[in-house]
């Protein structure tokens, strides 16, 4: 390959829209990008996004790599031919190693109809006491353990069946105090305490063969003080830790670099470069058009000039080279498509995950009898157009409405603003005054402050109040005793049909 190509290489790159343009194909021909990801703004139906991905490829006239964030959960690109399995939370309570092998299989066969070669999952991060808002139920949980072995199981699972794994965030940032696509975050963590805990699901994971480690963009002052060496730009722990001392020989990814953590430290360009420095093979720039274009000219600039050493630059395109490599053909597998045993799997970790967490009055199960029932959820089509919310979710009031049917029930329904104004809370005020029992399903009362009102003022007003938790976990510490609390870890549709069953029966 000529140097122009060897640095193109390296760019995983995202695209807007479902169609592949001139103008697309123009931008990666002149980057001679050699990755692609894939979001939720490309995608319509699994037909239009095979057909997205042969367009370009047969356009260029060349393989691309081809990825997504398929993690599960809240973070999914596709709505349809996939299943759609809960967080990883959810998978770390019902803790089964084979439900994750599992998972990895079934995720394996539905990407690779629909084209892609990598998934950037599973989420490796280990949870601690303090709140972290960006990882939380992405996380299998608190117990490094726990996390290796589940992440393990689902990297074997997904690899075995020709996907390629990416194990994330190295080295580890379940305890970050902000989230990287805001700003910068600092984690004091020592190495010992690294080592000890938040490296070992990695250890793992190279150790189980994963095809991909992606880094993280934190700040950790006491793994390489120098204050511009975050993660993503320090060799020490980059270089030095993943590729040396736990002698991973796959692919080492950065996580996106248009992130807000990356521009609290420097220009989008100069962080290629210092990306490349540190050890990566592969950089993400997955939204900005003229991001990757200063990216990739001022990294073919460096080499150009001598400034990163071209036996790198080589050694990284032979990697993903030999990445590429593992799959011969784009689709395979027979047309996308669900599979039969991935609802049924959802629908069994969901059961035995949901938790109730509090319930001093023993409010759950509801019970039976004439109360009148007031309902407050949160109006998820808000995200449609940048989120994958599942067509059954999209109508709020139908859907809540039917999981309560059936078991006899009809509550009076309010849906609410993911962030509610002061009028919807009055609103819900005066349904609970007017109800026997209220129950809210509350999206995220850390990071939504006007949902932490609304839960205040329900408190307040409710004669009986159930809150089910859709987002992170730690918005428990917001419940007051009297309070019915349960969670499944998530909101998506098994995850709250899981929820509802709990509210409304005796689970066998």
């Amino acid at each position: 390959m000529e140097l122009a190509e060897l640095v193109g290489e390296r760019l995983v790159i995202g695209i807007p829209g479902i169609r592949v343009t001139p103008e697309i194909v123009r931008h990666f021909q002149e980057l001679h990008a050699g990755g692609l990801i894939l979001y939720r703004i490309n995608f319509d139906s699994p037909r239009q996004l095979q057909k997205l991905i042969a367009d370009l490829e047969e356009a260029l006239g060349r393989r691309l790599l081809v990825t997504a964030d398929h993690e599960g959960g809240r973070v999914i690109m596709f709505r349809d031919g996939i299943t759609v399995f809960p967080d990883n939370l959810a998978v770390g309570g019902a803790g089964n190693l084979e439900y994750a092998r599992k998972q990895g299989e079934i995720e394996a066969k539905e990407l690779r109809r629909l084209g892609l070669d990598v998934n950037l999952a599973p989420v490796l991060d280990v949870l601690t006491e303090a709140y972290s808002p960006n990882i939380g139920i992405r996380s299998y949980g608190k117990d490094w353990r726990l996390v290796a072995e589940l992440g393990a199981a689902r990297i074997s699972g997904m690899q075995q069946g020709g996907l390629s794994a990416c194990a994330k965030h190295f080295p580890g940032k379940g305890h970050a105090p902000l989230d990287a696509h805001l700003g910068l975050p600092v984690i004091q963590s020592t190495w010992q305490e690294m080592r000890e805990v938040h490296l070992q699901p990695f250890v793992k994971a190279v150790q189980t063969g994963v095809d991909l480690l992606m880094s993280s963009h934190p700040y950790y002052p006491q793994l390489d003080p120098d204050p511009q060496k975050i993660a993503t730009f320090s060799r020490r722990i980059i270089y030095d830790c993943l590729r040396q001392e736990l002698n991973f020989q796959g692919v080492i990814a950065s996580d996106d670099l248009e992130m807000g953590a990356i521009k609290a430290i420097c220009p989008i360009g100069e962080a290629g470069i210092l990306a490349a420095r540190a050890g990566h093979d592969l950089l993400l720039v997955c939204h900005d058009l003229q991001a990757q274009k200063e990216v990739y000219y001022q990294l073919l600039d460096a080499y150009q000039r001598r400034q990163l050493p071209l036996i790198e630059l080589e050694e990284s395109a032979a990697r993903i080279n030999r990445l590429k490599l593992k799959r011969e053909k784009r689709f395979s597998g027979g047309k996308p498509c669900a599979e039969k045993a991935g609802s049924i799997l959802a629908e069994r970790v969901c059961r035995e995950s949901v938790q109730v967490l509090q319930d001093e009055r023993k409010l759950i199960p509801l019970p039976t009898g004439e109360k009148r029932i007031g309902l407050i959820f949160p109006q998820f089509s808000f995200f449609d157009s940048n989120i994958m919310v599942e067509k059954e979710v999209l109508q709020e009031q139908e859907f809540v409405r039917k999981e309560f049917a059936k078991f006899g029930l009809d509550p009076d329904i309010q849906i609410v603003s993911i962030e509610p104004a002061d009028e919807e809370i009055h609103r819900a005020v005066n349904l609970s005054r007017n109800s026997d029992l209220t129950i809210l399903f509350c999206f995220d009362a850390h990071l939504y402050r006007s949902n932490k009102k609304l839960l205040d003022a329900l408190r307040d007003s409710a004669k009986e109040l159930v809150v089910d938790l859709l987002r992170d976990p730690y918005d428990a510490g917001y419940i007051q005793e009297g309070v019915a609390c349960l969670t499944a870890f998530g909101w998506r549709a098994c995850q709250l049909k899981a929820a509802i069953e709990k509210i409304c029966s005796e689970q066998p």
